[in-house]
């Protein structure tokens, strides 16, 4: 593929990613209005949230073969309209059970088209022998601060169906013109060798090739909880147990977000200095102690501190996660660490949700840390498994 056209797909993916984060923030800072409408509590609202779970889990090993038949460019098209329009339907319920059943649909598209969005990226990673897999990611954190900041923003002035209807609008917009380019490219062919390179670094890790996608998709998996709980979570916890107000609550995921974007957009150099099995060790420790602080700390500005710690150690993990399984298994080996990984991002909330019922929210938030800490063991225990790019000597 000519240096002009990788160049503009990199950015039709980026786009990709971007308006994939955008969306979700877009839903995630209505949440509380929405539950003022459907008047549920928390226990209920955490089951219907589970709808968007549902749906993800179920689409994403169906899309990896629908990806692996069609091609991951057209199904990222397809599915990024479907998380369009979808996204505007929450608004019209009210009740808790017809939010699960909408959320189903929702969580149908998310799943789909990050699992054929980051099958994208895997081919592009691999076709230009660079890390580059941290920069889409990044994107998609940029996206998420964008969205939660407009929808702070907007609040006051917009009711949730204007909100989330402006979003659908947005999305078939960024989608025609990005999906044009997504249509008349062809996925680039990766080097040769990396296959085989692929085969030898699941043998190093000691198991199946299947086996270690399996434990990428468990770091995923890890990390991911981290950023659906703090999504959906976080300002909650300053709120209700720091006594914030609501703008300094709000900032909560702004500062997560950020801080999640700049570790990110200097992934590739990290990786590039650090290799990827170092860098998931290093992370999945930082991020374990940042949400111990950030859910025990005595005071809003301390908390603030330990998200925006948890943000830079999460940033890289999920994208090495995925871009490993990917480079091992292609597609099939994407969509089984994406299924794992972002099962955990859903799964999340409610499992947060149903623990601050039974203890405490501060004490449901440690489970992030808790996570953090296994995914650093998953990584020091594979990290032979890992193509890393580090340089020699460091």
């Amino acid at each position: 593929m000519p240096g002009r056209s990788r160049t503009a797909l990199r950015a039709a993916i980026t786009a990709f990613f971007a308006l994939d984060g955008l969306i979700f923030a877009g839903w995630v800072v209505r949440i509380p209005d929405i539950k003022h409408q459907t008047h549920a509590s928390a226990g209920a609202l955490g089951l219907a949230l589970l709808g968007v779970s549902a749906g993800a889990v179920l689409t994403m090993p169906l899309t990896g073969r629908l990806c692996r038949r069609y091609g991951s460019h057209p199904v990222t098209v397809v599915c990024m309209v479907v998380l369009a329009l979808s996204v505007a339907l929450p608004p019209l319920t009210h009740s808790a059970p017809a939010l699960g059943a909408v959320l189903l649909l929702f969580g149908a598209g998310y799943g789909g088209v990050n699992v054929a969005f980051n099958s994208a990226a895997v081919d592009l990673v691999a076709a230009s022998g660079r890390p580059i897999m941290p920069s889409f990611h990044a994107a998609f954190s940029l996206g998420g601060m964008v969205g939660a900041g407009l929808g702070g923003l907007v609040a006051d002035s917009l009711s949730p169906t204007r909100h989330l209807l402006g979003l659908t609008v947005i999305g078939l917009l960024v989608t025609a013109v990005a999906g044009r380019t997504l249509l008349r490219c062809e996925p680039p062919k990766p080097p040769e060798r990396a296959p085989a390179q692929a085969a030898q670094a699941a043998e190093a890790g000691g198991g199946s090739r299947r086996g270690v996608v399996v434990v990428f998709g468990l770091v995923a998996m890890c990390t991911a909880y981290g950023e659906g709980a703090m999504a959906d979570w976080g300002a909650l916890h300053l709120q209700q147990d720091l006594a914030a107000s609501a703008g300094t609550a709000a900032a909560g995921y702004a500062c997560f977000a950020l801080a999640m974007t700049i570790g990110r957009l200097t992934g590739t150099t990290l990786l590039a200095r650090l290799g990827r099995a170092r860098t998931v060790v290093a992370g999945g420790t930082v991020a374990a102690a940042g949400m111990l602080l950030g859910a025990l700390a005595p005071s809003v500005w301390a908390a603030l501190a330990g998200f925006a710690v948890t943000g830079l150690g999460l940033a890289n993990l999920f994208p090495v996660a995925v871009d490993q399984a990917g480079a091992l298994a292609g597609a099939s080996g994407v969509a089984l660490a994406s299924t794992l990984g972002y099962g955990g991002m859903l799964l999340g909330p409610p499992a947060i949700g149903f623990m601050a019922d039974w203890f405490s929210l501060s004490t449901a938030l440690t489970s992030v840390a808790a996570l953090a800490a296994v995914a650093t063991l998953l990584g020091l225990a594979t990290r032979h498994a890992f193509t890393d790019t580090a340089s020699p000597g460091r």
